[in-house]
Formats: structure tokens, C-alpha cells, sequence
């Protein structure tokens, strides 16, 4: 038995295309050993590589230029620590019979901060060291202090059980930062290897149901090499520029989704061809010639999408735009190239199936899926209704995406076990405000006065307390820091009008200063990421618009896709609204509470995945609507058979899409479960009320509208 056998069976059918595809495949079964050992070849070095080039990616995130990170980096230099990075806080806590005023008290506060001294990488704002009574509970028990160190200075548990060992007897330290609530345990998820895995089994529980064969493991074996040889190409990118750690996560899965998606609908039509006494090659040469062009273009929809991402002059994103541009590439080429061979070597022989399916495949052989039919029908016949059905559910969330804020997680929404929590929770207990987690850090040239500053940004608004100690550790070449303390997370409306009030008065009171930290780093990051954002969109839109306008011969029915794409978007941050900003599903499904923004980096890669991904859906539905259309069906036939061949492929897609970003949302941090979130939810969306619903009542409303393209005689 040769690996890769000829079928020299005569078909019963006409002669298959010999043009485009379908040449480019006759050309490519001719040489099918060669292309099999190419990607076996891939495969076998993906698998070597993999572990080196995930070693390359970068867990860093960079903003080279924003202000406020370039003021970060200014303090990290003169000072060694601070800036960028986010202080761990610390609340002493005397026994119940002494006050942090007394003598006896802050002899015990004195003995036990003096442990820090001892670390000169740390800087360290204490009650004893500044005597503000901000930093003193209500009842006078408890002490707030600030560490700041750099990227590798002790953790805060770390600096907990320093604190400890010279501590008094009766004296209870509690420790937390914005980085240890990030990364506390149980926050690390299952990693990307199990990730994939229950993704995998997932989507091979539904192929299974789809083929009713061992057919369901040729999309998982796309899937596997199409991984592996993007992780190569972004082993080359890594050479030429920082790619985040996020890649991974991305390509596996998303790569995992729409090799399958590819694979069900080259393989699905494969065996329509068989099915009507095709010998195997020409029903592979059928097949990409008709599906496999749809797979051609879904590709360059879902690279349109994540072009958004490269346009954007933020390195982290233009990272994973990178990454995730290859992603649509790379399986697009392998779904033509890998996908042939492997039907035309294996394809009969996978296609056992059992009695049962046997006998269901031999009465539905060729025909549209009778529920999908009659699904089809029901919409037409009632499409003003499934129209309006369809528009309430999507006015409701673009309703609540009206109210979409973007910016950092609030720290009550992330970790929830651990001693970073158990800080949290002594922080709020005592009354201290949140938002000390956060500190705004001011980098004051000689020439100004750092304790006027001081004085006059005390009376800010959201502005709970600012310190400027004296000692030489706030001292250095000239400069002078000063700490200003938020009452609210950097995350919400108020304290980003609080950044706005400290930088004016920064401005005002000490011209030349550079302000950091957190909250300004936030609001810094927002608007670079969002004030292209319309443009992008538009862009995105007009290159997506032009690409379907060339696929399916028509204006009207591009300018409906990229409409509905972007509505189905929409649509989907409202959900995500919902879930986590509002916290109607993030309490419930993982415990969290709600997170009062969406994550500042979410709404753009939802939109660069969602509006590809989308897009692939419809171009799978109206290119086999069309092709029924030019075959002489009128629209409401060609709506009928297209959906009624299409509907199961796109339904089980995306609950295997679904499936993925399900897995990916036990991922290590609570921003990736927002963006999976978004995205899954966004997909099963996208394929049941627009996809299912309302793309076939409008085709059918429309009519003959559908197939209008200007300078043409084209007239059905």
C-alpha cells in the first residue's frame, strides 16, 4: 500500500473544473507525496522548535512614547525603583491595646519597618517616616506603608515575612500589589497544552456527530500542523521584533477553531461530490474548487480583521497582530494544500461509517439537512418577524454597549485566594481607600517646589492624600518625588478626571515635571489605543467591503456583510458589558465581581477576531447561496439550499469555537477570560441570530437587490 494512492476510478459525473483551484489541486494531487512530506516536515520541526521559540515571547508590556511610561522609566533610571513598576502595600496592624500615635506604638511600627532598610533596592513610605494621619486607620490600630521596588525586588509575601521577623510580638502585616493580585495562586489557569486539549476533545465530540466517521480526525490533524507551523513563522518574528506571550494562546486556539472550520467545509462538500458518483480526485477537485474558494477568501476576511491591530502603534498589539495574522494565513494554505492530499490518500477509508449513520447518510445523501431546510423556509415565510426578532436582541446589546468604559480591571475583581487577597481585604477592612494600590508618582525638577506641589495637590479632587518625604531616598540629581495617593481604582471615570486635575496642576505648580504611575499610564493607554480606533474601523471595513465585492459579484450583498459584522461586534461588547463590567455573569460563572470597565485592550482584539471571524460565516452562507442563485434557483430557493447546506457547518463551528475560547477563559488572568469571553460569546451570537436568522430573512427580503453590481447585464 502506497502512502499516497491514485484513484484512477472513472467518475460518473462531468468532468470537473480545470480552472483555479480546481487546476491548482489536479497540479498538486499529481504531486501529492511531496506535499505530504513538506508538512510532515513542518510538523516534525514545529514539534522540535516549539519549546525554544515560545521561550522567545515576552511576557513585558510596552508603551515606548506615552508620556507617562517614558516617566516611569525616568524614575526606574534616577531611582532605581518605583515608576512602572507598582508598589507592594502594607498594613501593620498594632495589638488591640496600642495606637500607632503612642510612644510604645510607634516603637513597634519602627521596629518592624526597619527590616526594609536593610534592602537598598526598596524605598519605602511609612506613618513614622511622614506622620500624615492618612495613612492611620480610624481607629488608630492599623498603618498603611508603600514599597516600591523594581521588576526584581522581593514579591510582596516576601516583604510580609521580612516585616514578620522583626516585628514585636502582637504585630500582623498584611501585604498585596496590583502584580501579586494579577498572579495569585489559582490564577494561573491549565496553560496552553490543556487549554488546547479540552478545545480539542470538544470539537472532536462534535466532528464525530457531524461525520459519523473517522473522517472527524482530519480536521484536528490540519489543526495540529497548521499550529505548529505558525509557531515556526512566529519563531521568525520574534527575530525582528517583541511578540507577547498571549501568542500562544491565540494560535492554538484560534488556530485550532478555524482549521476545523476549513476542514468541515472543504470535507463536507468532498463527500456531497462522492456522494453523487464522483471518483475521489474529482470530488476533491470539485471541492476546492467551490468550497475551497470560499476557504480562500474567508481567510483574507479573517486577516482584514486582525489588520486592525497592526495599524496600531502599541508594540505589545502590533505583537499579537503579527501573530495573529499568520494564524488565517498559514491554515488557509495547509486547508489547500495538506487537505487534498490527506482526503485523497485516506478520505474513502476514513469514511466508514456506522449502520446507523450509514443508513441516515444514504437517505439524506447530496441533499440539504431537512431541519436546516425547513428552518429556512420558516424564516422566510415569517421574515419580517425573524427581522425584528433579530433587531431586538441586538438593539438590547448594542444598547448596553452604549455604556462599554475601557480601562484597567478593578483589584477587587481579580484575585480571590491567597495572601494577596487576604491584603486586599485588611486594606478595605481598616478603611483604607483602593486606589492606594496605584499611586500616582510625580518626578519634580530642582527647580520647583515638591512640598507647595504637595500642599495643592492634597485639595484635588479624588485625591485622598499626597506625601513628599524628605529623606534621600526621594532625593536624587536634582530631583524630587512626589507620591499622590487615588481614593478610587485607576480604573474608574472619577480618578481618570483625577489624573487629568493632577497633571494640570503638576503643569501649573512645576513646569517640566513628568507624571507616572498607574492611573496616568491608564489613561495614556486609552487614548492611543482608541483615537484611531473610527479609522481603523473604516479601513477595515472598506478592504473587507472591496474583497466580498470581488467574491460574490454583487455591492449589495458586501455592504450587508460588513454592516451586520459590525452590528454582530457591537452586539457582542454589550454582552460583554453585561457579563463583567455590570458582573451579571462574571459572579456567577467564576465568582467575580464586576469588573466596572472592560479591559482596555479587549474591545480591539475582539473586534480584529469577531469581524474576521464573522466575516468567515458569511462567506461560507452567501457563496453557497450564490452558487445555488447562478445555478438557476430563484433567491428564496438559493437562500433554502444554501442555508440548508451550510447552517449545520457554521452552527457546529462555532460551538467548536466556542468551545476553544471556553478553554481559553480558564486562562492565567482575569483580562484574557474578559477577551475570551467576549469573543465566544460574540461567536455563538454571530452564528445563531445574525447568521441564522437575520442574513437569510434579509437575502430573501431583498430579492433581486441582492445580485445588483453596477456596469453589469447581470439580471435574475
Amino acid at each position: 500500500m502506497t502512502l499516497f494512492p491514485t484513484n484512477h476510478q472513472a467518475s460518473l459525473q462531468p468532468e470537473a473544473p480545470d480552472r483555479g483551484l480546481g487546476r491548482f489541486s489536479r497540479s498538486l494531487l499529481r504531486h501529492r507525496k511531496a506535499v505530504g512530506f513538506f508538512w510532515l516536515a513542518v510538523a516534525v520541526a514545529g514539534i522540535a522548535l516549539i519549546g525554544p521559540i515560545t521561550g522567545r515571547l515576552t511576557s513585558a508590556t510596552t508603551f515606548p512614547g506615552l508620556p507617562s511610561y517614558e516617566a516611569g522609566l525616568a524614575i526606574e533610571h534616577a531611582y532605581g525603583n518605583g515608576g512602572n513598576v507598582s508598589p507592594t502595600v502594607v498594613v501593620v496592624t498594632l495589638p488591640a491595646h496600642e495606637r500607632a500615635e503612642s510612644t510604645q506604638g510607634r516603637a513597634a511600627l519602627d521596629a518592624t519597618f526597619s527590616s526594609l532598610s536593610q534592602v537598598h533596592s526598596l524605598r519605602v513610605v511609612s506613618y513614622p517616616e511622614v506622620n500624615d494621619p492618612r495613612l492611620v486607620s480610624r481607629d488608630g490600630q492599623a498603618v498603611l506603608g508603600l514599597v516600591f521596588g523594581a521588576n526584581n525586588s522581593p514579591t510582596s509575601a516576601q516583604i510580609a515575612n521580612r516585616m514578620r521577623a522583626t516585628a514585636p510580638p502582637g504585630v500582623t502585616i498584611a501585604a498585596t500589589s496590583l502584580t501579586a493580585l494579577y498572579d495569585a495562586p489559582g490564577s494561573g489557569g491549565i496553560g496552553v497544552l490543556g487549554e488546547v486539549a479540552i478545545g480539542a476533545i470538544g470539537a472532536l465530540l462534535i466532528l464525530i456527530v457531524v461525520f459519523g466517521s473517522f473522517l472527524a480526525v482530519l480536521p484536528l490533524i490540519l489543526a495540529g500542523v497548521s499550529i505548529l507551523a505558525t509557531f515556526l513563522l512566529i519563531g521568525v518574528v520574534t527575530a525582528l521584533t517583541s511578540v507577547s506571550q498571549l501568542v500562544e494562546y491565540l494560535v492554538a486556539l484560534v488556530g485550532l477553531g478555524i482549521a476545523i472550520d476549513y476542514s468541515l467545509l472543504v470535507v463536507t462538500r468532498w463527500r456531497e461530490e462522492r456522494d453523487r458518483g464522483r471518483a475521489n480526485d474529482e470530488a476533491i477537485v470539485v471541492a476546492m474548487s467551490t468550497a475551497g474558494r470560499s476557504v480562500a477568501f474567508s481567510g483574507v476576511t479573517v486577516g482584514i480583521g486582525l489588520l486592525s491591530l497592526i495599524l496600531l502603534p502599541v508594540p505589545f498589539l502590533r505583537g499579537l497582530g503579527y501573530g495573529g495574522l499568520l494564524i488565517p494565513l498559514v491554515t488557509v494554505i495547509a486547508a489547500l494544500t495538506l487537505l487534498p492530499v490527506l482526503l485523497s490518500a485516506w478520505g474513502p477509508r476514513l469514511d466508514h461509517r456506522t449502520r446507523r449513520a450509514q443508513r441516515r447518510h444514504s437517505r439524506n445523501a447530496g441533499r440539504p439537512s431537512r431541519a436546516w431546510t425547513a428552518w429556512s423556509r420558516a424564516v422566510i415565510r415569517h421574515r419580517v418577524f425573524a427581522i425584528g426578532a433579530a433587531l431586538i436582541v441586538l438593539c438590547i446589546l448594542l444598547g448596553a454597549a452604549s455604556d462599554l468604559r475601557v480601562g484597567e480591571v478593578r483589584p477587587t475583581s481579580l484575585a480571590h485566594v491567597g495572601s494577596a487577597e487576604q491584603g486586599l481585604n485588611v486594606i478595605q477592612r481598616d478603611g483604607f481607600p483602593v486606589g492606594v494600590l496605584a499611586p500616582i508618582e510625580i518626578l519634580v525638577p530642582e527647580h520647583a517646589n515638591a512640598e507647595a506641589l504637595t500642599v495643592r495637590l492634597r485639595a484635588v479632587t479624588g485625591v485622598d492624600t499626597a506625601i513628599a518625604p524628605t529623606g534621600s531616598a526621594w532625593h536624587r540629581n536634582g530631583t524630587a518625588l512626589v507620591d499622590v495617593l487615588p481614593s478610587q481604582p485607576t480604573s474608574t471615570v472619577v480618578d481618570n478626571a483625577t489624573v487629568s486635575d493632577v497633571r494640570d496642576t503638576v503643569k501649573l505648580l512645576a513646569p517640566g515635571a513628568q507624571v507616572a504611575g498607574d492611573g496616568p499610564e491608564e489613561v495614556d493607554i486609552v487614548h492611543v489605543l482608541y483615537y484611531r480606533f473610527p479609522l481603523i474601523i473604516g479601513v477595515v471595513s472598506l478592504i473587507g467591503l472591496l474583497a466580498l465585492i470581488r467574491a460574490f459579484r454583487s455591492v449589495v450583498l458586501p455592504i450587508k456583510a460588513v454592516v451586520l459584522n459590525l452590528v454582530s461586534v457591537g452586539a457582542s461588547y454589550g454582552a460583554l458589558v453585561l457579563i463583567w463590567q455590570y458582573g451579571y455573569g462574571s459572579r456567577a460563572l467564576w465568582g467575580i465581581p464586576a469588573t466596572g470597565v472592560v479591559t482596555d485592550f479587549v474591545p480591539l482584539l475582539m473586534f480584529a477576531f469577531l469581524f474576521g471571524l464573522s466575516m468567515d460565516y458569511e462567506v461560507f452562507i452567501i457563496s453557497r447561496i450564490k452558487e445555488a442563485h447562478d445555478a438557476g434557483r430563484s433567491t428564496n430557493d438559493a437562500v433554502v439550499e444554501g442555508l440548508g447546506h451550510t447552517g449545520r457547518l457554521v452552527t457546529s463551528a462555532a460551538i467548536i469555537l466556542f468551545f476553544a475560547f471556553a478553554a481559553l477563559a480558564s486562562g492565567p488572568e482575569v483580562p484574557l477570560k474578559v477577551f475570551a469571553t467576549g469573543v465566544g460569546v460574540g461567536i455563538l451570537l454571530d452564528a445563531t441570530v445574525v447568521r441564522a436568522l437575520l442574513v437569510p430573512a434579509l437575502v430573501s427580503l431583498l430579492g433581486r437587490r441582492n445580485w445588483w453590481l453596477p456596469f453589469t447585464h447581470r439580471a435574475k
